[in-house]
């Protein structure tokens, strides 16, 4: 997805030493003509978390009859998107010939590897009423053995992905392990992605674990470590404490995270990599037509000129 381009957010509380919350990201809101983004990673002080290493929350946004979302082809190169809707659907089409519908609780997972390019839009049977549209899109990036990878896309119904459901708690597993139980969804490397939800009151017990973990909340509040926590927040999760997050109000969340990443990786406008020469090559093929096109949507975004890389 190409909403903006990758400015990490501004704004955070970094907390205690002794607080389980390592840090509060509060995302960038953006607002692209009446379509809000928010993006909490990349961060300035926090890049990844275990293999995510980009994460927008969209809406919630009314389409008015006759318009809709319209995310032109644009490539990735070194990543795999995931979307996973609340609200909604979008049309995914890209170079492999995919064409594929995403409704709420189902999930698109596209590697693109050494290259791939998508679009995303309304489906045009949707724009002869009023619609609305809320989700999330990340990145996971890829390991130094898969960066190369041949690219590929998988769908999975939402009667696929395993659910935990006791007590007032509810967590569709998305992808990776949770619980014991372990998502269809393909993984490259230990991955936790999940959406929960806790009644008021509910309590929801994360046992200790190495892994780089975070929470975002969608809807309400919950309380870890006895703080306070708001929706449109991401909580960064001090790795190897065992911790309980409470719901103040009737909430939802995700939780994601996983190992972390082999290395570091530069990200640049849709691209990622361990490699800067990498990025600028992609960069330079994308716009010189030396990409696989899009089937049946023949516009394109252009590919900025690329900074100067960190």
């Amino acid at each position: 997805m190409s909403w903006q381009d990758c400015t990490p957010p501004e704004s955070h509380v970094t907390t205690s030493s002794a607080d389980p919350v390592e840090m509060v990201i509060v995302p960038r809101t953006s607002d692209l003509g009446g379509f809000e983004v928010r993006r909490a990673l990349p961060f300035r002080d926090r890049r990844m978390v275990g293999p995510f290493i980009f994460f927008d929350a969209f809406g919630p946004t009314i389409f008015q009859p006759g318009s809709g979302l319209d995310v032109r082809p644009h490539p990735h190169i070194g990543l795999a998107t995931v979307t996973y809707l609340y609200d909604g659907e979008i049309r995914h089409r890209d170079s492999l010939g995919t064409v594929q519908n995403i409704l709420p609780g189902e999930v698109n997972w596209m590697t693109a590897g050494r290259g791939i390019a998508h679009s995303e839009r309304t489906p045009s049977a949707l724009r002869t009423r009023q619609t609305s549209l809320a989700g999330i899109q990340t990145w996971v990036a890829l390991p130094h053995g898969m960066e190369e990878t041949d690219p590929g896309f998988t769908h999975h119904p939402r009667e696929t992905l395993p659910i935990i459901s006791e007590h007032g708690l509810t967590v569709r597993v998305i992808a990776g392990t949770l619980f014991g139980e372990t998502s269809p969804v393909p993984t490259f490397t230990r991955t936790i992605f999940a959406d929960g939800a806790l009644d008021s009151g509910t309590t929801l017990p994360l046992d200790a674990s190495d892994d780089e973990r975070a929470l975002y909340v969608t809807r309400g509040g919950v309380e870890i470590g006895g703080q306070l926590h708001r929706q449109n927040e991401m909580l960064i999760l001090r790795p190897g404490d065992a911790l309980s997050v409470k719901a103040r109000t009737d909430s939802r969340f995700l939780l994601l995270g996983g190992e972390p990443m082999d290395g570091p990786r530069y990200i640049w406008w849709n691209f990622v990599s361990s490699r800067k020469e990498r990025i600028e090559q992609a960069t330079a093929e994308w716009n010189a037509g030396r990409f696989a096109t899009v089937p049946e949507d023949s516009e394109s975004i252009p590919a900025p000129d690329v900074p100067r890389l960190k």
